[in-house]
């Protein structure tokens, strides 16, 4: 494993936004991933419970890592989120929540995934439904280089 791989997967160094959120990343294997989360007061909102929008962005992150799967050393593949559905079960304000992803369908450039979380209890806190785009250069197994930042603007949030 190399180092980028490394600080990836131990959430030392996560890009942007991804590196706002803190989430460790717990397993990322073939149709399936999960990353968890540490939950702080920066996570919560004024109630006092996790925020939805930190639930809604680990299940859109885990769902699109499921479909993106990169067994080459050094490599990662990428995809951008065409729509994402969200329902919320239940609340927590401390511990840590586990984030599923698993890829349910798809083609060669688009595939669907379901997401749920679960606090440390095994409450379910939210599912998600979402579709996804491969992005250029990572529809092929081997994807792109981990430390290649070309941006793919042309829609979606670009995220994985």
């Amino acid at each position: 494993m190399s180092q980028d791989e490394s600080d990836l997967i131990n959430g030392t160094e996560l890009p942007g936004f991804h590196s706002l959120l803190g989430y460790r990343q717990s397993r990322w294997e073939e149709d399936e991933a999960v990353i968890e989360l540490a939950l702080e007061p920066r996570h919560l909102n004024l109630g006092g419970v996790i925020h939805g929008g930190v639930l809604t962005s680990l299940l859109d992150i885990a769902m699109a890592q499921a479909g993106t799967y990169c067994p080459y050393p050094g490599r990662m593949r990428k995809a951008i989120t065409l729509s994402l559905t969200t329902t919320f079960t239940g609340q927590c304000s401390s511990g840590t929540i586990r984030v599923t992803g698993r890829k349910r369908a798809g083609g060669r450039r688009i595939f669907n995934s379901t997401g749920e979380v679960h606090d440390d209890q095994g409450n379910l806190l939210a599912m998600a439904e979402g579709t996804f785009r491969i992005r250029s250069g990572s529809d092929r197994p081997e994807g792109v280089p981990i430390n290649e930042s070309t941006p793919d603007t042309t829609r979606g949030s670009g995220h994985v």
